[in-house]
Formats: C-alpha cells, sequence, structure tokens
C-alpha cells in the first residue's frame, strides 16, 4: 500500500468523523455503569482454593437522562456516519473485487482519517 488511492474529501473527512465518535462512543460507554436502569449487584464466586473472586457486580445505580441521551446521541452519530462511508458514491467506481476490500481497508488506516492525526471533532450531526 504505496500508493495511497485519491479518495474524495468528503469521504475522508466521513471517515475521521466515525473514527472520532466510535472513539467517544467507547470512552463513555466505559465511564457508564454497567446497567442503564437502577439495579441491585450480586456477589461473585469464592475459588475454594485461591480465595479469588470472580464474577459478581456492584450496585448500579443506572444511566443519568444526561448520560443515556448522550450515550444515544453517539450511538446515533456513529450508524449516520457508517451508512455514509458505506455507501458513499465513490466505491461505486471501484471493481467489485478484493481490490474493492482493499481500497476500504486503506481507507480505515490512512494517516488522514486517523482522529490522533487529525484533531477532527466531528463536525456531522446525528438525525
Amino acid at each position: 500500500m504505496a500508493d495511497t488511492l485519491p479518495f474524495p474529501d468528503d469521504l475522508i473527512e466521513f471517515q475521521q468523523c466515525l473514527h472520532q465518535s466510535r472513539a467517544e462512543y467507547s470512552a463513555l460507554c466505559r465511564a457508564l455503569p454497567w446497567s442503564v436502569e437502577p439495579l441491585a449487584g450480586w456477589p461473585g464466586t469464592v475459588h475454594p482454593h485461591t480465595g479469588e473472586v470472580t464474577g459478581g457486580r456492584d450496585v448500579s445505580p443506572g444511566y443519568t437522562p444526561e448520560q443515556e441521551a448522550e450515550e444515544s446521541r453517539l450511538l446515533g452519530l456513529v450508524r449516520v456516519l457508517s451508512i455514509a462511508v458505506s455507501r458513499h458514491p465513490y466505491w461505486t467506481t471501484l471493481e467489485k473485487d478484493a481490490g474493492l476490500v482493499r481500497a476500504r481497508m486503506e481507507l480505515e488506516q490512512d494517516p488522514k482519517v486517523r482522529p490522533d492525526a487529525a484533531g477532527v471533532t466531528g463536525g456531522v450531526k446525528a438525525a
């Protein structure tokens, strides 16, 4: 992949925003309680020989309305951007073979679309 394909600017922007939105969504999900609704936790199982406790959950306070709204917004944005990238007219200009798959992989790995290289904050709004 020494020579990169000449991807259209809007496709690069969609992919940049998609990478950024996925990263934001993943970070949010890691920070959220394990249950959307408040739920009681349960104890784990103690291993009889080592005493290590596995399984179990702490009490979940559930999502706040703000957390629920942000999770829904980011998931919607990821969906919209995924569709924008996958249905972009550029893909119809390529042969339907392994070259198309390589081109899609190349777009995802292009240094211009990586969130850390691009510094994109996401300019596309979810419906």
